[in-house]
């Protein structure tokens, strides 16, 4: 997976780049190779805003675009919150997927004659 950091009022240094991939990584080895994600990292200069820095991630999948949003008062927290939001995401669209794929599998073609999608071959005892 390709993570690209981008900073708005805020410099993306070595070390905050390092900590936003280690947080992600959990979420890399569930996705595709081939998947995109941006994380947004800003400062709101608003004076009245207290959790001024926020973490926006957008992560690219085939045929879906799942995103996330987190803010705080510091930077690092942002996006611990952001990549347990998207961790979240990512685990449920596989749950969807994985289950539609089940489904598709257990079509009225594959069933015996008689036999609903829910009962199995097996009599009750």
């Amino acid at each position: 997976m390709r993570i690209d950091v981008k900073g708005r009022n805020l410099p993306i240094s070595d070390e905050l780049r390092a900590h936003v991939e280690r947080k992600f990584k959990k979420v890399s080895a569930q996705v595709s190779k081939l998947a995109d994600m941006e994380v947004d990292l800003l400062h709101e200069t608003n004076p009245k805003i207290t959790d001024s820095e926020v973490a926006r991630v957008t992560l690219h999948l085939k045929g879906v675009t799942l995103r996330a949003c987190a803010a705080s008062h510091e930077i690092h927290h942002s996006v611990n919150l952001a990549a347990e939001e998207i961790a979240v995401q990512v685990k449920r669209h596989r749950e969807k997927r994985r289950h539609r794929r089940e489904a598709r599998q257990m079509s009225p073609r594959t069933l015996a004659p008689g036999m609903t999608p829910g009962e199995s071959g097996a009599s009750p005892a």
